[in-house]
C-alpha cells in the first residue's frame, strides 16, 4: 500500500492499466488519493520499482485466490505407480492390463511411473526390457508423452509419462462423441422398429382359411351335407 513505498520516482501504471512513466511517490500517492484507490507496489525488485494505482483489498484476494488454485492443482496431480509384473515373465494379456491402468491415471491428470522388474538372471536381458518399455510409450502417446526416459535403478526400470493436456482433451471429445452417436443409433432402433412382415401373412393366411371354413360349416346340413343336399332328401 501507500505508506510502505519508500522508494522515490517509481515507475506508475494508473487503474486503467495504462503506463504513466516515471513520476514522484508523492505525485503518484496523489493520484491514487483523487481515484479513491491505493498505491500498490507490484515489482519491488526494480529499479524504479513499478506501481499500479488499484484496490488494494481486491488484488491482496485475487493474488490469494491465484495462489490457492496453484496449491489445489499440484496437489491434484499425483505419481502412480504402474508395475509390469514381478519379472519380465508377465503374460501380454497381463500387459495390457496394466498399460489400461495407465491410461486411466492419464486420463485424470496424474503422471504414471512404469516399472519392470528385473530378477535373476534377467538383467542380462535389459534390452528387452528396454523394448517393452518402448512398446508401452508407444502405445501411450494417443494420451502421453515420455518425461523421464527408461533409466535402470537396481533391478527397477523406471520410466515417467506425463499427460498431454491437448490430446487427452482431444481423446475425450472422441469418446464423447462417440457415445453420443451410439445412443443415438439406439433410440433410433427403439423408436422406429422394421416391421415384420413375415408375420403379417401369416395372420392374413390364417384368418382367410377361418373364414372359408365358417363358411363351409353356415351351409352344411346334420350330416354335413350341404342345404341343397338336406332339401332333395325331405322332398
Amino acid at each position: 500500500m501507500n505508506d510502505r513505498i519508500r522508494i522515490t520516482p517509481i515507475r506508475l501504471i494508473d487503474q486503467t492499466g495504462e503506463m504513466v512513466g516515471i513520476v514522484e511517490t508523492d505525485e503518484a500517492r496523489r493520484q491514487a488519493y483523487e481515484a479513491g484507490l491505493d498505491l500498490v507496489e507490484i515489482a519491488p525488485d526494480v529499479r524504479p520499482p513499478v506501481c499500479k494505482i488499484m484496490d488494494y483489498g481486491k488484488h491482496k484476494y485475487e493474488t490469494s485466490k491465484q495462489e490457492r488454485a496453484n496449491r489445489a492443482k499440484s496437489k491434484t496431480q499425483e505419481l502412480k505407480e504402474v508395475r509390469l509384473g514381478r519379472s519380465m515373465k508377465i503374460d501380454p494379456h497381463d500387459i495390457g492390463i496394466r498399460i489400461r491402468q495407465a491410461r486411466g491415471f492419464l486420463l485424470e491428470g496424474h503422471k504414471v511411473l512404469i516399472v519392470q522388474n528385473f530378477r535373476g538372471r534377467e538383467m542380462q536381458f535389459q534390452s528387452k526390457g528396454l523394448e517393452r518399455m518402448q512398446n508401452v510409450a508407444t502405445q501411450l502417446s494417443d494420451l502421453a508423452k515420455v518425461e523421464l526416459v527408461p533409466r535402470l535403478n537396481g533391478r527397477r526400470l523406471n520410466m515417467i509419462m506425463a499427460p498431454d493436456k491437448s490430446k487427452v482433451d482431444q481423446y475425450k471429445r472422441r469418446e464423447s462423441k462417440a457415445a453420443e452417436a451410439a445412443i443415438a443409433a439406439s433410440r433410433a432402433v427403439t423408436e422406429n422398429p422394421e416391421p415384420d412382415h413375415d408375420d403379417d401373412d401369416d395372420h392374413v393366411e390364417h384368418d382367410n382359411q377361418g373364414v372359408e371354413v365358417l363358411t363351409d360349416l353356415t351351409d352344411a346340413g346334420p350330416d354335413g351335407a350341404t342345404g341343397d343336399a338336406g332339401a332333395d332328401g325331405q322332398s
